[in-house]
C-alpha cells in the first residue's frame, strides 16, 4: 500500500488508490451499483468477512463516497448508499471490468453489462479528445507530466 504522505507520488492515480485501491473496495461500489444498500446484503452478495466489510464501509464513508442513513429505528439499523462521488466511480467500475471481459475472458458470457436505463443500450466506456471531440483509441494516447 502506498503512504498517506505520497512523498515523490505527485500523482491523481495514487491518491486514488490509497481510497479505492483495496481490492474489496470496488466490489463493495459494484455492489452498491448494482442496489445492494444494507450491511447483511454486502455480507452475502461478496461474501467477505464481516469485520473487512465494516472497515472497508467506514472508510467509504469517511471519504465521503458512501453515507451511512439510518432505516430502522428499533433496533437502530443503517443502510449505506453511494454518493455522487461514490456514483462518479461508475465508468472506473465500467471500465475495469469491461478490461476484464476483453482481457480475461471466461468460457460463458459476462455476468454483468452496463445498460443505458433510458434505452436499454448497452453502454462502453471510450476516450475522447477534448480538443476535436473525437473518439481516441488507446494507441493514440499518451500521459504526460505537465508539472
Amino acid at each position: 500500500m502506498l503512504g498517506h504522505t505520497y512523498e515523490g507520488q505527485d500523482c491523481s492515480l495514487a491518491r486514488a488508490l490509497e481510497i479505492v485501491g483495496e481490492r474489496w473496495t470496488l466490489l463493495i461500489i459494484r455492489s452498491a451499483l448494482l442496489g445492494t444498500k444494507r450491511f447483511d446484503a454486502f455480507l452475502e452478495n461478496l461474501e467477505i468477512a464481516r469485520n473487512v466489510l465494516t472497515k472497508r464501509l467506514t472508510r467509504l464513508v469517511e471519504h465521503g463516497l458512501m453515507e451511512r442513513v439510518p432505516y430502522q429505528d428499533r433496533p437502530v439499523r443503517h443502510e449505506y448508499r453511494l454518493t455522487a462521488s461514490g456514483r462518479d466511480l461508475t465508468r472506473t467500475v465500467i471500465a475495469l471490468t469491461q478490461w476484464g471481459d476483453r482481457n480475461l475472458p471466461q468460457e460463458l458470457d459476462p455476468p454483468r453489462r452496463a445498460d443505458h436505463i433510458g434505452c436499454d443500450g448497452t453502454v462502453h466506456i471510450e476516450l475522447r479528445c477534448s480538443g476535436c471531440g473525437r473518439a481516441v483509441h488507446d494507441e493514440e494516447v499518451v500521459v504526460r507530466r505537465i508539472r
